[in-house]
């Protein structure tokens, strides 16, 4: 390829080829990259502090026709920079074999759409920038859009907030609710990421794959397919990411470590995704994610479970409510409503024009989700969670209390009274070991019985149960105990320490007369 083509090919990060694994670019590419990259940088933070910026520019006087010529010969000298860098680069990379081989793979690739196909195959061997990789699954039909339903004349009255909201949302709001979305954290855990990815690839065999979602933005996935090499291999977890966390450096290690076969997946606009991170935007990222494990790696929705962890809860749930046949559910240090973690921490002055935010935005409710879901799931509670607590050093503001509250309630309603409610929230305001004298069994033995008796054949994927309105108020605290011990798992940490193996297990579901048995 002449050398002009070579400038808009996509940035070389690794080989994976025995010891030769790291690219090293020659002179010209290495400092027209660098050239690039600083000036990205400077756009970068300037549009974020750009409201303080054209305040000082305004006061000194520069929006006058006078300053016209000055901004022109800035823009042309940034432009002529630009364009030197984009040359430089280009040079460097026709005159370097090792990219060269690179661009005639990625050429190859793109010709050959096979995603296991020779060219795929070979392509993998190397990372790169992913906005340039051949895509290998799209997702056909309809995306979906998330509309909030208004009062008409309470938008009218509130029109000042509804713009004060919109505007922030959509500019540092989304950002501040996914920080991993701003793209100088990104470059900042760039090497972190690479060097992540680096380990999935070569110690775990991972394949990484593009996935098009209805709506046109382009999923960064990997998956690694331990199906042919233990039992736990058949199992599919798909690991849904924190706001500012990544599938490189994030909670994959943990089902890994299991030996599970494991799919882990970007955020729109989070690394190599593109896009942003509003809800309807994410909810046909999981959706794009789910399909393309059913339909393209081959594995039957009962043979995946769905985990994650804080606001990858919602993903989460969102796809357990489109995919009910599901095996199961984990959610690791996730909350009910983002609005209830919104308030506390802004000012009361403006609380209005928050929850006009997020109600009409980013309505991350997973109280809302979880009730669409009848499979097994599993809560795991930070015990000394900064994140997820209301205030700091209080679990019983943990968030994820009124979660397991509302999902009991909606599957137990005649057991979930008000007094019994009042029970949970204060048997949850302390670590769940403090939950003494339940008896199991018993419990057991009442909710079978009910199931039997009322055609259910021990199966718990249909609620709500309606067992309980007989009970007496002993027996329904005893079944409270019981069914919050079953559902939630305590871990001693804050909100960003790696779950260990011990606690990642499968969720709890009723289980029939043939698979229990009395001792």
């Amino acid at each position: 390829m002449p050398f002009h083509k070579y400038i808009f090919t996509p940035r070389l990060l690794k080989e994976y080829d025995g010891s030769r694994d790291n690219y090293e670019p020659g002179t010209l590419e290495k400092y027209g990259d660098q050239l690039l990259t600083a000036l990205n940088l400077m756009w970068s933070f300037s549009y974020y502090t750009s409201p303080i910026l054209v305040s000082i520019l305004y006061r000194r006087g520069y929006f006058v026709a006078e300053s016209v010529g000055t901004f022109a010969k800035v823009t042309t000298g940034i432009g002529l920079l630009v364009a030197v860098s984009l040359c430089m680069r280009g040079l460097g990379r026709s005159m370097n074999m090792v990219y060269v081989r690179f661009a005639e793979t990625l050429e190859n690739a793109r010709r050959n759409s096979d995603r296991c196909g020779d060219a795929k195959t070979a392509l993998r061997r190397y990372d790169f920038d992913f906005h340039q990789w051949p895509i290998d699954y799209i997702v056909k039909g309809g995306s979906r859009k998330t509309t909030a339903q208004r009062n008409k004349n309470f938008w009218i009255s509130s029109l000042p907030c509804q713009i004060a909201a919109y505007v922030a949302i959509h500019t540092f709001g989304i950002r501040m609710i996914y920080p991993g979305s701003v793209r100088l954290l990104q470059s900042y855990v760039e090497p972190m990421l690479i060097e992540g990815r680096t380990k999935l690839v070569t110690q775990c065999n991972g394949q990484r794959n593009k996935v098009k979602t209805a709506d046109g933005n382009e999923i960064d996935t990997i998956v690694v397919d331990n199906r042919h090499k233990s039992a736990n291999g058949k199992t599919l977890v798909i690991c849904s990411e924190g706001n500012a966390s990544f599938y490189e450096i994030g909670i994959m290690s943990t089902p890994l470590d299991l030996k599970y076969s494991v799919l882990g997946w970007n955020h729109p606009g989070f690394a190599g995704s593109s896009g942003r991170p509003y809800p309807d935007q994410d909810q046909n990222a999981i959706d794009a994610v789910l399909q393309f494990a059913i339909r393209e790696l081959g594995f039957k929705p009962e043979n995946i479970i769905l985990y994650g962890w804080s606001i990858g809860g919602y993903s989460t749930l969102y796809a357990a409510s489109q995919y009910p046949e599901v095996k199961g559910v984990i959610l690791d240090a996730t909350f009910d409503d983002v609005l209830q973690l919104a308030l506390p921490r802004m000012p009361e002055r403006i609380s209005n024009i928050v929850k006009i935010a997020i109600r009409d935005y980013v309505n991350l409710n997973n109280t809302e989700l979880i009730v669409r879901y009848n499979g097994p799931v599993l809560l795991i509670r930070r015990t000394e969670d900064e994140i997820i607590c209301s205030e700091d050093s209080n679990l019983g503001t943990n968030r994820g209390n009124f979660l397991l509250i509302s999902m009991l309630k909606y599957r137990f309603p005649n057991i979930f009274k008000p007094e019994q409610e009042a029970l949970a929230r204060e048997l949850l305001s302390k670590p769940v070991d403090f939950i003494k004298n339940v008896p199991e069994e018993y419990c057991i033995s009442l909710l079978m019985s009910y199931l039997s008796d009322n055609g259910n054949n021990g199966t718990s994927r249909s609620y709500p149960i309606e067992i309980g309105a007989e009970y007496t108020t002993e027996q329904r605290n005893s079944m409270v105990k019981f069914l919050i011990k079953k559902y939630l798992l305590d871990f001693k940490s804050t909100h960003c320490t790696p779950l260990p193996e011990e606690f990642f297990q499968s969720p709890w579901e009723i289980p029939s007369e043939t698979d229990y048995v009395f001792t």
